[in-house]
């Protein structure tokens, strides 16, 4: 599920397609008329080999009583063994994301699995090909005095088709799928919101389940409108992150000094200064909404996670710069993707989340009556954060102006069906803790629960190892499901040392002293941070096809650093205080001039064997290769983020370029 924070920022940037009108303006047709005619006439996908495409029409309102239809959009990959009596349905989560642009994507990770079943993949109905939904407010954002009334605006839109946009009506979709495509049993396999779809589903049509596969859960009455367990679950997070002494170094208590800075900025914000990519510094004002995001976020970047300890562990100390960063690169970030459904969002989201509130009331009753809801869960339930950020994060604030015409949902009890299950819950994920996920494994008497170390939303597409997807193999071979082993977290993936505030408090490199050796341990810091903000960026940003080719950074203290054609360029870039590197790596081709108030200044080149070499306030150095624990920062983390399509062509060669710099530099 999103916060409401990302939602937000997605809403002001998209611009809606005015030619797809909404569901209920489409010719009528009866439910019982539909159901009597029902196929998909599937035929070749443009561009595809693998997927063949088809259409299914079918009930606005699956009850007939309210006329209308919307039209799914199907892809079918074929069973390439036999004649499939079973397929799986594959969901993504959201609500509002479509599936369709990850069909091939499904296939790789399901593998074995859809060799003796169809694989089914659609937008669900009011997404992407599947009539989206599509409000005028969202184009004109500034017309409304806020964004309450922007949706207040865009659910009157919409008309009373509204609220035919639930998990429920999804639900009755996949029946419809079922039953045209004429199979005898589904495997559900969900993500995040699509496990919600897959459980309701299971609760609604048991006979018709085969297996189910629910990687981040929501549970079938969630989510919880306050997101206590996303709260609870923060301080267990932070100690896992520090385990094994991962942070002797930087603090003794990451949950102490979260506490701490939140106490101070409940008095009064943080202000930061943060270097952006052009080397130019403003000011930022750090609130403890900007922690709770950052910690959401992290849900998706291991780097970020451990990059977030050492933030706050700073700031605890008083220095606000690497939090000031940390906020400034993940503002940079694109949110949701552009195909992503915000009015769908909505129209789901707020018809069906059981808020604590009357919808008989104003929209400012509603929201006077959920805080005071969160309030009566005391201090402790969102510790230590507030129920005013619980209420911030949290969908109230825009639904509270939702124009409902439906009762408050009824809590689902139905059993879930005892069907072969494998669940999976990233150990750091945040969005859907793992409490959620023993919620409904303890629903499922004979259901694998598989809890994955070192791994936040969406496991299989997540994982650092193969665990979850040999768990996922091993269901469907009828072989036991292994418990993750045990594995020491990388060092590059474990939280960075403190910032220095000063040479002084940088050791002197191993072999020399005095101001030259200090100077030289600082620019092996420097290099190293400035390849950590290039990795961080691949790995957060979401860039298109070739856009990690232009990604620059600011330093930490002063100066800023881009790929350009061919290599990597520095221009003043600062992490120690008074030391600054300037130069260019180009290929085997490095020049690096040190400079800065408190530097030993002088020159660095290629030398032999990766080294730079060169003199610092006279004194000749050498600056040996880095270790294996740096050069996995490039090999593991920024590899994996390319491989999970967030960069082209040019992002593989900036990132061989990023190792090339990490094989030549090390204290």
């Amino acid at each position: 599920m999103q916060s409401r924070t990302r939602a937000f920022a997605t809403a002001l940037l998209a611009t809606c397609a005015w030619a797809c009108a909404p569901a209920g303006l489409h010719a009528v047709a009866s439910a019982d008329a539909l159901a009597d005619s029902q196929s998909v006439a599937f035929a070749p996908c443009h561009g595809s080999n693998e997927f063949a495409c088809g259409h299914l029409t079918v009930p606005l309102d699956p009850t007939g009583a309210t006329p209308g239809t919307v039209t799914l959009a199907i892809r079918r990959h074929r069973a390439p063994v036999g004649e499939a009596h079973s397929a799986i349905i594959a969901l993504a989560g959201g609500p509002g994301q479509p599936a369709l642009p990850f069909a091939e994507d499904f296939t790789e990770l399901l593998g074995p699995i859809a060799s003796t079943r169809d694989l089914i993949v659609f937008d669900q109905r009011g997404i992407g090909l599947s009539d989206p939904l599509a409000c005028h407010a969202f184009e004109h954002p500034s017309l409304y005095s806020s964004f309450g009334k922007l949706i207040e605006a865009c659910g009157n839109q919409l008309g009373p088709a509204r609220s035919f946009y639930t998990t429920a009506d999804t639900v009755a979709d996949i029946e419809a799928i079922r039953q045209a495509g004429g199979y005898e049993k589904l495997v559900l396999y969900g993500t995040s919101y699509g496990t919600k779809v897959a459980e309701e589903y299971a609760q609604q049509y048991p006979s018709h389940v085969e297996a189910l596969v629910l990687d981040s859960v929501v549970p079938p009455n969630g989510p919880e409108p306050l997101q206590r367990s996303t709260f609870a679950a923060i301080p267990r997070i932070l100690r896992q992150l520090c385990a094994d002494r991962a942070c002797a170094q930087i603090t003794p208590n990451p949950v102490a000094d979260l506490a701490r800075v939140v106490k101070r900025m409940d008095r009064a914000p943080l202000r930061g200064r943060a270097i952006g990519g052009n080397g130019r510094a403003r000011w930022l004002r750090l609130d403890s909404q900007e922690l709770v995001g950052l910690l959401l976020d992290g849900d998706f970047s291991s780097l970020l996670r451990a990059d977030f300890v050492t933030a706050v562990a700073a700031a605890a100390r008083g220095d606000n710069a690497p939090l000031a960063r940390l906020v400034a690169t993940l503002g940079s970030g694109e949110g949701e993707g552009e195909d992503f459904d915000t009015p769908l969002y909505y129209a789901t989201t707020c018809e069906e989340q059981d808020f604590p509130w009357s919808r008989a009331a104003s929209p400012k009753s509603r929201i006077a009556q959920a805080s005071a809801a969160a309030s009566a869960l005391g201090a402790s339930a969102f510790a230590p954060f507030t129920a005013a950020n619980a209420l911030d994060i949290s969908d109230i604030p825009a639904c509270a102006y939702w124009p409902f015409t439906t009762p408050a949902p009824v809590l689902d009890d139905a059993p879930l069906p005892n069907v072969p299950t494998l669940i999976l819950s990233g150990a750091d994920d945040l969005r859907t803790p793992t409490a959620n996920a023993r919620e409904v494994a303890a629903q499922i008497p004979d259901s694998h629960l598989l809890v994955v170390p070192d791994t936040g939303h969406s496991v299989l597409t997540q994982e650092q190892g193969s665990c979850a997807s040999e768990a996922l193999q091993a269901l469907f071979a009828s072989k036991p499901v292994e418990p993750c082993p045990a594995t020491p977290l990388p060092a590059s993936l474990r939280p960075p040392p403190l910032p220095p505030l000063r040479l002084s408090a940088v050791a002197p490199a191993k072999g020399y002293g005095g101001r030259s050796g200090r100077t030289l341990h600082a620019v092996a810091l420097t290099l190293g941070d400035f390849v950590r903000q290039f990795v961080l960026q691949l790995t957060v940003s979401g860039s298109s096809e070739g856009a990690s080719a232009s990604l620059s950074t600011g330093g930490l203290r002063a100066g800023w650093a881009q790929v350009v054609a061919g290599g990597l360029s520095l221009h003043g870039y600062s992490y120690v205080p008074g030391v600054t590197v300037s130069g260019s790596v180009k290929g085997e081709a490095e020049l690096l001039q040190i400079g800065g108030s408190s530097a030993a200044r002088g020159t660095l080149r290629s030398g032999p064997d990766k080294s730079l070499v060169g003199t610092l306030g006279g004194r000749h150095v050498v600056l040996a290769q880095s270790s294996i624990a740096s050069a996995a920062i490039v090999g593991g983390d920024a590899q994996e983020s390319l491989h999970r399509g967030r960069g082209g062509s040019a992002g593989r060669s900036a990132a061989g370029l990023l190792a090339e710099l990490l094989g030549s530099v090390g204290p």
